[in-house]
């Protein structure tokens, strides 16, 4: 079960929830809503090595590229044909 403390406890007792959340990740609420989460760096940067990377065509290669021209969307797809459709 997630942790979670009110911003004024976060404040009291930085010592100790910074503690906790060197453990897990811990929200802190603001007014009742969560507001901020506190995590170790290592989770942290855990997370951000999964941020996405943004490729230019000049980043594939040309079986890359062949790759791509000769995939087929999967028969299911076709219940969306009419999405992309003129009208």
């Amino acid at each position: 079960m997630p942790q979670t403390v009110s911003s004024v406890e976060a404040s009291k007792a930085f010592g100790r929830i910074s503690r906790q959340a060197l453990v897990a990740p811990l929200t802190i609420t603001h007014h009742g809503h969560d507001s901020l989460v506190l995590m170790s760096a290592a989770e942290y940067q855990r997370l951000k090595r999964r941020d996405r990377q943004v490729l230019t065509l000049a980043d594939f290669t040309e079986e890359d590229r062949a790759a791509v021209a000769a995939s087929r969307a999967p028969a299911e797809a076709a219940a969306f044909n009419d999405e992309i459709q003129d009208n």
